[in-house]
């Protein structure tokens, strides 16, 4: 495998999760136009967070363990899916399926490179003269 290559399986995944994370937490910032004054809104702030901290938690770990962000990127699809099926609200199934692709998709997507990552583990340190 070349550098080039071998850096590219190396950092896509890492990459596209700094982007996911930064994606999901826009989300949160629908708490201030609740307007439910300081406290609440910062809890509500925190508990809109913690999809996006623990994505974060499991990225620092997943930097060195590749096997971990495979995992919970997988299961972070699998429960946000779960969650979409199980919803008592009353949205189309064509909706339900258009969130399911924007949310579950890229989370199993970088949960597929963090396992190829983590397979080719030791082709891509040897590529990379075990910079990384």
């Amino acid at each position: 495998m070349s550098t080039i290559s071998a850096r590219a399986v190396y950092w896509t995944p890492r990459i596209l999760s700094i982007l996911f994370i930064a994606f999901l937490s826009i989300f949160a910032l629908d708490v201030f136009e609740e307007h439910l004054g300081f406290w609440p809104t910062l809890l509500a702030l925190l508990l809109h967070l913690i999809p996006s901290l623990v994505l974060t938690m499991a990225l620092l770990l997943a930097w060195r363990w590749e096997w971990i962000g495979a995992a919970v990127y997988g299961i972070a699809g699998f429960l946000y899916i779960a969650w979409v099926v199980s919803m008592s609200r009353p949205v189309s199934p064509s909706m339900r399926f258009l969130w399911v692709l924007m949310i579950a998709g890229p989370a199993f997507f970088i949960a597929s490179f963090f396992l190829a990552n983590w397979l080719k583990r030791k082709q891509l340190r040897a590529s990379m003269g075990r910079s990384c």
